[in-house]
């Protein structure tokens, strides 16, 4: 890990934290499933033939794309974020990647996980399946994802311009004719080209709608998924920790230290479509740690394009910290001389920790 210096942060490295690298394999013989109360997380009651994990590309290759989205995903040109116009008070703005950093995911599907830190290959594969078909159950049935697909969006806010402000209360969205008769990827063909303004407005109302809903449940997903499904998902949440050694748990430390300094954020820029991206949110709990306006997706648009937008949204006088453990996120945080912080294992997000405890970051 390399050291940068910068006038607020100084110098730092990973190498300070020798006690968190003896060792990139995390067996604690006294994990169990009895010992994990994570947050009250559920799944949909509906069920959906299941698709493909949220594309991230260039992260974990090895899953087969069912649903391709390259080349066709294309939505109205962005606006600039409304939530805040410009956050002038925040010091310092940590970007995060989501997985394989924050939440473990890809790397269960592929073996990757298992292989590395000497898991059950099997036990893992069967929890990335039964992820990937909550994440996606969640998306179709609570969050319009079987709309939207085609029209992904980089920001929650960005066709909000489309918005008329109607009250959507006793709003149908089953029966507003928003697909056509050839379906909704022929109305997103590229900037400036969509079904007109009647169908645009269709399309910003239901991006208001997911925004409600994440808002209002992003605590208490258990809430929106109900029982008997929130049994599972518990289960489910208590066997992923169990397997990844309380990974998520050490990343919540860390997103929990960030927000409760006052002048400091956590960003999420994820290759995951925006939809999806707020499903895993949901259900990893990570809802407290990231508003809705402090998630991007770069699926469109690469990341450097969201490193943008989040340093003209927060300003030049803040301090960017990029944490992630992809190739992608390091070589834009080099380019726009940002500090990187590398998560490859679970120690480096204890040193992550213990770093944020001191006030080095």
């Amino acid at each position: 890990m390399s050291k940068y210096r910068t006038p607020h942060l100084g110098i730092y490295s990973q190498s300070q934290y020798p006690p968190y690298y003896n060792s990139h394999h995390y067996n604690s013989p006294y994990l169990t499933s009895s010992n994990i109360s994570p947050a009250a997380i559920t799944a949909p009651s509906e069920s959906t033939t299941r698709r493909p994990a949220p594309p991230t590309p260039g992260k974990e290759e090895a899953v087969p794309a069912r649903r391709g989205s390259d080349g066709k995903l294309r939505g109205r040109k962005r606006v600039s974020d409304p939530t805040p116009p410009l956050d002038s008070d925040i010091e310092r703005v940590f970007i995060w990647d989501l997985d394989e950093t924050i939440i473990i995911f890809h790397s269960l599907l592929t073996g990757t996980f298992s292989s590395r830190f000497g898991k059950d290959s099997s036990k893992a594969v069967s929890l990335g399946l039964w992820m990937e078909e909550m994440i996606f159950n969640l998306a179709d049935s609570r969050l319009f994802f079987n709309d939207l697909e085609e029209c992904d969006q980089v920001h929650i806010d960005d066709v909000a311009s489309d918005d008329n402000g109607q009250d959507l209360s006793t709003y149908n969205f089953g029966s507003d004719g928003f697909q056509s008769p050839a379906g909704a990827g022929s109305l997103c063909l590229g900037s400036g080209v969509h079904g007109g303004v009647d169908w645009m407005r269709k399309l910003a109302f239901r991006y208001r709608r997911v925004k409600e809903i994440y808002n209002t449940y992003k605590n208490n997903v258990g809430g929106l998924l109900g029982s008997p499904k929130r049994e599972e998902w518990l289960q489910l949440r208590r066997e992923m920790e169990v397997l990844t050694d309380l990974w998520l748990t050490q990343a919540l430390k860390s997103l929990a230290l960030i927000n409760s300094r006052p002048n400091c954020v956590n960003v999420l820029v994820t290759t995951t479509q925006l939809i999806p991206a707020l499903s895993k949110v949901l259900l990893y709990g990570l809802g407290s740690a990231f508003p809705i306006e402090n998630i991007y997706s770069a699926t469109k648009t690469g990341k450097e394009s969201c490193f943008e937008r989040v340093s003209q949204r927060f300003g030049r006088r803040a301090v960017y910290v990029v944490i992630g453990d992809g190739a992608e996120e390091e070589s834009v945080a080099k380019k726009k001389n940002m500090p990187f912080w590398r998560v490859s294992c679970r120690p480096d997000l204890e040193a992550l920790s213990h770093a944020l405890e001191l006030d080095y970051l």
